[in-house]
């Protein structure tokens, strides 16, 4: 592998940017709707501490929402320099949905973003409550959009190739944005979102309660980010299993390499494997320590079920795709990073049920120092699990950059050198660690400001005592 290697460049390149535009996405979706929560519970209550949660999180959510802008108008460029090839051969396909996304989803929920912001004093009730609500379904629909596009590199469908242009061109938009791949990630995605958008919220509750401060109104706060965590993983693993028997079906091999299921297994030997070693050339397994059964349930619902081994499909794409070419991901990655992204998930929602124990209303003794803190820096882990499942995702469907269709080395740019895809993902990494300084600190500044006093005699000053005076480490 050259140095200045073009393609191992560009894929780093937009790895890196993909991921780092993607720590925005998730806070995005997940409190836009926890603000939208909030303000019709002020709205329906008239309780202040809700108003006080909705102006809290709803700067939370502006400051992400203005970074994650910022970070993901760099992605639409990298199509057409670093990987033309792939654009020229897919974009009457790719492009449609990514232009939903623009000109319909993105601008739908900035329109109704800005009367949220400056309509406070300015519209009625009803409609700037109606306003933060079209926000949110305006992100959750620009998410959508996005995971149709990704979903045709998954498992591409709606499509004819046209021999003469030797492009891919779109015949049915309709299959497109119904592809099962994009039907079962949408949902799994979303709900992963709200996991990190509820963890936050505990953590800015957390922050406060541990402190003493703004009781009255960070008491809800901690409770509701608990239950949004718990309901919301709840609902990641369901969807999360329904996206395993899609990915079965259209990438077989994904899922072989997510198991390091080295040949085809059935019933009992089609095991979970929780700890797998494999020979150094990734032919075969060494030793594993795996669960009966559970592979095959996962993957066919049945305990009988049979699942396609890594060796197999090797043998059968090279025959129907041509040899010379090793089929598999790098299975150490598909392999650990879907591991870690069920088990940060199930940490941080572990953490969440013992936290809504010890806060309980009858708990009987007061809650620990430490456990605030753990509270608070588990924030980060439903965050990360969403990322090494985009890792899983997108590494386990190498070597296509589309499906069955194209090799990622195909897709890239021709004629761009590799000393300038260099300079640009050392400059892009330069600006993105500067940005990632300057949105966290803007975050954790808010965080811990916390809800600023409104103006009116109804409105309890939240720097001050809280309106009861039960003791503030036991509920």
């Amino acid at each position: 592998m050259e140095l200045l290697d073009p393609l191992v460049l560009a894929r780093w390149q937009f790895g890196l940017t993909t991921l780092y535009h993607y720590l925005f996405v998730p806070l995005t979706l997940g409190m836009s709707l926890a603000v939208a929560v909030f303000q019709t519970i002020w709205y329906r209550t008239g309780d202040v501490k809700w108003l006080h949660l909705t102006r809290l999180f709803g700067r939370i959510f502006l400051i992400n929402f203005a970074m994650g802008v910022v970070t993901g108008i760099v992605q639409e460029f990298q199509f057409g320099m670093n990987w033309s090839s792939y654009s020229r051969f897919t974009g009457d396909i790719f492009g449609a949905p990514l232009a939903f996304e623009g000109l319909m989803a993105f601008f739908f929920e900035a329109t109704f973003i800005g009367l949220w912001i400056f309509g406070w004093d300015k519209l009625p009730r009803g409609l700037h409550l109606a306003s933060i609500w079209m926000t949110s379904i305006g992100s959750i629909l620009s998410a959508y959009f996005i995971i149709a596009a990704n979903a045709f590199m998954q498992n591409p469908v709606g499509y004819t190739l046209n021999e003469t242009s030797g492009r891919a061109e779109l015949t049915d938009f309709g299959a497109v944005l119904t592809n099962p791949v994009a039907m079962a990630a949408f949902p799994h995605t979303l709900f992963a979102a709200f996991m990190f958008a509820g963890a936050v919220i505990t953590a800015v509750a957390a922050y406060h309660l541990s402190r003493a401060q703004h009781v009255a109104t960070m008491r809800p706060a901690l409770k509701f980010g608990l239950w949004f965590t718990i309901i919301a993983f709840a609902l990641t693993a369901l969807t999360g299993d329904q996206l395993s028997l899609v990915m079965v079906e259209t990438q077989p091999m994904k899922m072989a390499a997510a198991e390091a299921l080295w040949h085809t297994a059935c019933g009992a030997d089609a095991s979970f494997s929780i700890f797998s070693i494999g020979t150094p050339d990734g032919s075969s397994e060494i030793w594993s320590l795996r669960v009966p059964y559970l592979l095959s349930l996962l993957s066919t619902h049945s305990l009988d079920g049979c699942v396609e081994g890594l060796n197999e499909m090797q043998a059968l794409y090279t025959q129907q795709f041509g040899g010379g070419i090793d089929y598999m991901p790098i299975i150490w990655v598909t392999y650990w990073s879907f591991r870690w992204m069920i088990g940060l998930g199930a940490v941080s929602t572990l953490i969440a049920v013992v936290g809504l124990w010890v806060t309980r209303k009858s708990a009987k003794r007061p809650v620990a120092r430490w456990m605030w803190k753990v509270a608070i820096w588990s924030a980060p882990l439903p965050l990360l699990g969403s990322l090494v499942g985009w890792v899983f995702t997108e590494m386990g469907r190498q070597p296509w950059i589309v499906f069955s269709l194209m090799l990622t080395e195909d897709g890239v740019s021709p004629s761009v050198p590799g000393w300038t895809v260099l300079i640009s993902l050392v400059a892009f990494t330069l600006v993105y660690a500067a940005l990632a300084v300057v949105e966290f600190g803007l975050i954790l500044k808010a965080a811990k400001k916390g809800p600023d006093p409104l103006p009116g005699p109804d409105d309890p000053d939240p720097t001050g005592q809280p309106i009861d005076q039960t003791p503030t480490t036991v509920y």
